[in-house]
């Protein structure tokens, strides 16, 4: 094998090893997004949802109604 080749893959090999040793001395309890961070995702997407649903339904916006025939243009005065 060429020494360029193995020298790559020496380091990769140790890359994995640290990595591996790094994640084996990590701490047993959750963190804040271990313990909140689906409920904090699904508070946002109720509050995302609510606001927009009352957006779209209640402020009146005529969604995509096209003006053509029903703008008159006023007469020119002279």
């Amino acid at each position: 094998m060429f020494p360029v080749a193995r020298a790559a893959l020496n380091l990769a090999a140790r890359g994995i090893q640290h990595t591996a040793v790094r994640q084996a001395h990590r701490k047993a309890e959750p963190n804040f997004h271990d313990k909140y961070g689906n409920l904090v995702l699904l508070g946002g997407a109720a509050v995302f949802t609510t606001v927009w649903s009352y957006a779209l339904t209640q402020i009146g916006i005529e969604w995509g109604f096209s003006p053509v025939g029903r703008v008159t243009p006023k007469q020119w005065r002279e």
